[in-house]
């Protein structure tokens, strides 16, 4: 009986043996390939990425996208060949994984829209990375476009993840994909001459080297308002990149000009009247 269980033992222990020799070799080999190979396919397309960029000839966003979305297709293709070279039946494997994708799709159901999203946002190119947009409630530079969402960064530097499936159904407003925009702004005076109001703006426009000649700048009187004085209109035109220095300058150089020829410039008032018993 004893010499029949350490047969036993011997046989168990040979067949293990064997097996870490075999299979088991493989498998840790299977591991380390695909370990390596992975850090492969990282790296040499994160390389190709940046080359890419700094050529300029290539969207950034185009690249990224494409880049990130071959290495997921690599790692798949590595990671299968690694199991049908271990002698695992990989149509098994793929019947396996159609069946649980119906689960897995109705499970993940907002993540596809946001897959879809994320396509049809690279077909149709309403905004690409460096852009400033408005959308979904938020305002900032796009900084990624990823496959499910958008990354932006707001002017006080918050990071935003916008999912693709309601950007890409939403409004977007592009405030970077034209190279001119127009700058708006409204003046109330009190009491003056509105042609010299109207004058005294555009010698502020024309003195500004950012201010564009065409198209060329509007300025005119756009309402008399009820205890506002006169309101006066100013549309003026400048590149895109340039757009908050000329605001500010504009609004300032016009405030100065007001100062210089005493235009009054009205403001509410409150009268309060005291009623002694």
């Amino acid at each position: 009986m004893e010499e029949t269980t350490t047969s036993k033992t011997v046989e168990i222990i040979e067949a293990l043996r064997n097996w870490a020799m075999t299979t088991g070799l493989k498998i840790v080999a299977a591991i380390l390939i695909l370990l390596i190979t992975f850090r492969i396919v990282t790296v040499i397309s994160r390389r190709i990425e940046k080359k890419l960029e700094k050529s300029g000839k290539f969207d950034k966003t185009l690249i990224r996208t494409l880049s990130y979305a071959g290495r997921i297709v690599l790692k798949i293709v590595i990671a299968t060949c690694l199991v049908g070279w271990l002698g695992v039946d990989t149509t098994g494997i793929a019947a396996l994984i159609a069946s649980l994708g119906v689960g897995v799709g109705l499970a993940v159901n907002g993540a596809l829209s946001n897959f879809a999203g994320g396509i049809l946002l690279l077909v149709t190119r309403p905004f690409k990375v460096g852009d400033y947009i408005v959308a979904q409630g938020a305002e900032g530079i796009v900084e990624d476009i990823r496959i499910i969402s958008t990354k932006i960064v707001t002017l006080d530097n918050k990071v935003v993840h916008l999912p693709n499936g309601a950007l890409s159904s939403g409004n977007i407003t592009n405030y970077s994909e034209k190279e001119v925009r127009r700058v708006d702004l409204d003046f109330s005076v009190a009491g003056n001459d509105p042609e010299l109001v109207r004058s005294l703006i555009l010698g502020v426009c024309e003195a500004d080297e950012k201010v564009l000649k065409e198209p060329s700048t509007f300025v005119r009187v756009t309402d008399y308002g009820a205890g506002n004085g006169v309101r006066v209109t100013m549309r003026a035109w400048c590149k895109t990149e340039q757009y908050w220095d000329t605001y500010f300058d504009l609004l300032n150089g016009v405030r100065k000009a007001f100062e210089e020829n005493k235009i009054v410039i009205p403001f509410n008032q409150l009268d309060v009247h005291i009623k002694n018993n």
